[in-house]
């Protein structure tokens, strides 16, 4: 015999992970406000600033934004890479950085 299935529990797991999903992406939002600085601006000029975003047609316009975008995450991205130390074992620098000889 087939097991039943439990439509309502499947249903609460799938609305709950909607939720959860939901509220990561509000936090992300939240961060990226604040990593990006502008959470000093006034709640009006962020909303302000997002919907004329949202109204802009201009294609170059929006790379332009999208370009400036792409290096904030990418220059963020080497600030929190860590850098391989040069002076391990096994290296060929001295401890100044330079090379040994």
């Amino acid at each position: 015999m087939r097991k039943v299935r439990d439509y309502d529990a499947e249903l609460k797991s799938l609305n709950d992970k909607a939720r959860a999903l939901k509220s990561q992406k509000v936090q992300q939002l939240g961060e990226l406000v604040t990593a990006t600085g502008a959470g000093g601006l006034d709640i009006e000029l962020l909303a302000g600033v997002l919907l004329a975003a949202l109204e802009s047609s201009d294609d170059g316009e929006k790379e332009a934004w999208r370009a400036k975008g792409a290096a904030f995450f990418q220059q963020r991205a080497r600030k929190t890479v860590p850098r391989p130390r040069l002076d391990g074992p096994g290296d060929r620098s001295d401890s100044r950085g330079g090379t040994a000889s």
